[in-house]
């Protein structure tokens, strides 16, 4: 599989150095995971309890291969594993609501799995998790400790900080507040999460018991300046029930959906049939002309553009800064078995920055390129107009994320500009299709144009010039 998403660079992974188990590095462009000997024990229980083998066959976990590659630091390496890669890597402040429930979901049936095995998660952070299409799918291998009975679960706080909490928000309160977690990498503190939550959730057992109640408890051995963990004896009957009591409590939420100016944009839009089609017909013959193995949406909406790129077999990261109409596309890409298309949440005007540790934990939306081409359909007024963008700088911005760009020009004449310039001055005199053209060619080379069939709109496919040598290396 091809990954984006790490430094391509040789060397240990900055995300991979808090776990003492072991970490990922990169050698000759080939990504290992380095076990160390602290984990030796665990990780030939982990084999011998069959807890890989049945993980894997369910698609739940990553699979492996060990290999004689030399360890990266010696003095502590017990193996060297290769994973199988995942196509992008995401975060789970760019999911929407339905990938990071699905996410939860997977990580409550991987620790039942475990304990039926005989051991247990020794962490949940929704970082363990990636998505293939839209399929979750767990890649720390090290996460796996033996099971001791009567012992609490050791992850459970952080998995109400990493998920409980943010979909218990996005529930009862804003969707939006699952940007949270871009902010606190632990996950959210459950004292924030119980002041943000709704006085009627108090009245819900699930939230008052993994939220209001544990936050309350946090705050009692932190003033003693004590670490809270999980006390008491808990049978494993006793645990795979509060398994399934946060299994049923998850499976329960849903977020209401809103008034967004986005979500049924296609529905409401100015095209009429025959331009749409047009449209579309347009977008699929540049792909052909350019034949790309990966494809990234600008302002993907819901996604019907995305499905022309996905439906060639192109993996397609599909991009929107409305969760509302990234939590359709997602809904219908699993309903559909979808598998090409990754949808996600994402501002391009804040768009993801290298956060984290020294800045490098968690790496930013450039870094995760460039993608083999870029579409830019019906994003670019929203940018310069909505935003005061200038289209010098918009052009530099692609030029940073594509080797080609398929992108669409909406002059001012268009109904939906029109609609955007109702309740504010125009003062976006350099806004035409000359001073676009002029920008864009100082990053791109125009190699074909094409008019939206009964519209005003139209659509460039164009190639990066000004890196084109650092792309092609890449």
């Amino acid at each position: 599989m091809i990954q984006t998403g790490i430094p391509m660079s040789d060397g240990i992974i900055p995300a991979s150095f808090r776990d003492p188990s072991g970490f990922i590095f990169r050698r000759n462009g080939i990504l290992f995971r380095q076990v160390n000997q602290s984990y030796r024990a665990s990780y030939d229980r982990f084999l011998s309890s069959g807890l890989y083998r049945k993980l894997t066959e369910k698609g739940f976990l990553v699979p492996h291969t060990e290999t004689a590659e030399p360890a990266y630091l010696d003095d502590t390496a017990y193996k060297v594993i290769k994973p199988a890669l995942v196509p992008f890597v995401s975060y789970p402040y760019e999911w929407c609501f339905g990938q990071l429930k699905d996410a939860a979901l997977l990580t409550l049936e991987i620790q039942k799995t475990a304990v039926r095995h005989g051991m247990s998660l020794k962490d949940a952070s929704a970082f363990n998790i990636l998505f293939s299409g839209c399929r979750p799918v767990f890649i720390d291998t090290l996460s796996f400790e033996d099971y001791v009975e009567g012992r609490p679960w050791i992850a459970y706080r952080q998995f109400c900080q990493h998920f409980f909490a943010p979909l218990a928000l996005a529930s009862s309160k804003d969707l939006r507040l699952g940007r949270l977690s871009s902010l606190f990498l632990d996950g959210i503190p459950l004292d924030l999460a119980s002041a943000l939550l709704p006085l009627r959730s108090r009245l819900k057992i699930s939230e008052l018991t993994h939220v209001h109640l544990h936050s309350k408890a946090q705050r009692r051995y932190q003033e003693k300046g004590q670490r809270h963990e999980p006390k008491g004896k808990v049978s494993k009957m006793g645990l795979l029930g509060i398994l399934d009591s946060l299994e049923s409590a998850i499976k329960r939420m849903s977020f209401k959906k809103g008034e967004t100016v986005w979500e049924d944009y296609y529905d409401a839009t100015n095209y009429s049939s025959q331009a749409f089609e047009s449209k579309k017909r347009i977008v699929e013959e540049f792909l052909d002309s350019v034949s790309p193995k990966t494809v990234w949406d600008l302002g993907a909406n819901t996604g019907v553009f995305s499905k022309i790129a996905a439906r060639k077999g192109i993996p397609t990261v599909s991009i929107d800064g409305d969760p509302a109409a990234v939590e359709r596309l997602y809904q219908e890409c699993k309903k559909e078995g979808q598998e090409n298309i990754l949808p996600l949440t994402m501002d391009l005007t804040n768009a993801s920055a290298g956060i984290g540790w020294a800045n490098q934990e968690r790496v930013s939306f450039y870094e995760r390129g460039p993608a083999d081409v870029a579409l830019a359909l019906a994003l670019i007024h929203h940018l310069a107009i909505g935003n005061n963008v200038p289209l010098g700088s918009i052009a530099r911005f692609l030029s940073r994320l594509c080797r080609f760009l398929i992108i669409e020009f909406v002059p001012k004449c268009d109904s939906q500009v029109k609609r955007m310039l109702a309740s504010r001055e125009d003062i976006f005199d350099s806004y035409n299709a000359e001073t676009f053209e002029r920008e864009f060619l100082r990053e791109f080379k125009i190699l074909g144009t094409a008019k939206v069939a009964e519209s005003s709109r139209t659509l460039y496919l164009m190639r990066n010039s000004r890196n084109e040598a650092t792309l092609d290396a890449v």
